[in-house]
């Protein structure tokens, strides 16, 4: 079996509040940080989490993704170098994160391993996901709340593995670097994992429906209105757009950030939807009109979905209250 993780790390001024994260799957993930730190800390932390929480299969393949080329070069590259000059560089200055690194480099001991270079902010899932939970522990060390840290690796052995890619989305560059060995592709160990959600809606968006993607957008609203998506990570990294916007029914602006952090139920969830229109704007932008109906009224609603890296995103949306 292949496990398949991401990892990444943020720091609110870099240095700053300071938080890391890796991302299997909603159910397996793990999140920490510090009131003051580095992103590039926060990325070696990811990964030796990472690699500690998984110490307990040392017999199976673990495949990192990694948006940082420093932490792949320091952990593939550049330690057997600063080993040999004792923990110094080239111009003979010390290393920096030594401490970081060298736990690192006990931790990858026996283990078969290798990292997948990913262009971050592109709309990877796991990715995202692992971001989204990183930059949530900063925020929460910046505002003095308490930090998501996650279930921690919930897998057990035998149990099936992520599938290597799942996203619908052109492929961004790769750049593997193998750790002790490097075993068969994952697709030829075992099965694949149950697809999720999104992954049945977008093949609903397939070429042979290019002309009528209308259906896809309608359902994804459907779903961002459901009380378990507005509370999950990892779907709100996939629905909204990088630069979603709303207004919500009390007037106040809403940023992609603001609801993630926030992890809100929304207003309209578990509420009847009257659909009012669908107007297709362009070839990548479609918007929804329609009405919610629910305990605490009615409102309408309009949300307008952008084609994102190969993918319907919600940009914005604003519902304003009927009144009686």
């Amino acid at each position: 079996m292949t496990i398949t993780a991401a990892a990444d790390g943020s720091a609110l001024g870099n240095p700053g509040p300071a938080g890391w994260a890796w991302y299997i799957d909603d159910d397996c993930w793990a999140a920490g940080g510090w009131p003051h730190g580095t992103n590039n800390q926060g990325e070696l932390m990811a990964v030796l989490d990472l690699l500690r929480s998984t110490a307990h299969l040392p017999g199976e393949h673990l495949r990192i993704l990694c948006d940082s080329q420093y932490v792949i070069n320091c952990i593939t590259k550049w330690m057997p170098g600063w080993k040999r000059k004792g923990w110094r560089k080239a111009d003979g200055r010390p290393v920096l994160n030594v401490d970081l690194l060298q736990q690192i480099d006990e931790a990858v001991k026996g283990r078969s391993y290798e990292f997948e270079w990913v262009r971050g902010h592109t709309g990877h899932d796991l990715n995202e996901a692992a971001d989204l939970r990183a930059r949530a522990v900063a925020v929460a060390y910046q505002q003095g709340t308490t930090a998501p840290t996650g279930p921690g690796f919930t897998h057990r052995p035998g149990a099936e593995a992520r599938p290597a890619d799942t996203a619908a989305e052109e492929p961004v560059p790769a750049a593997p670097a193998t750790g002790t060995r490097r075993p068969e592709p994952a697709a030829a160990a075992g099965g694949a994992a149950e697809p999720d959600l999104f992954s049945e809606l977008e093949d609903l968006d397939r070429p042979v429906d290019e002309g009528r993607p209308e259906h896809l957008v309608l359902a994804l609203e459907e779903e961002l209105l459901r009380p378990e998506t507005r509370t999950d990570f990892g779907r709100m990294a996939v629905l909204l757009h990088p630069e979603f916007a709303e207004i919500g029914e009390s007037g106040r602006m809403w940023t992609r950030e603001d609801i993630i952090n926030a992890l809100r139920p929304d207003p309209a969830a578990d509420s009847e939807l009257d659909l009012l229109g669908v107007e297709r704007l362009g070839e990548e932008s479609i918007l929804l009109t329609y009405r919610s109906r629910g305990r605490t009224g009615s409102s309408l609603r309009s949300s307008l979905w952008l084609r994102d890296a190969g993918r319907w995103r919600l940009r914005f949306h604003q519902g304003t209250p009927e009144r009686g």
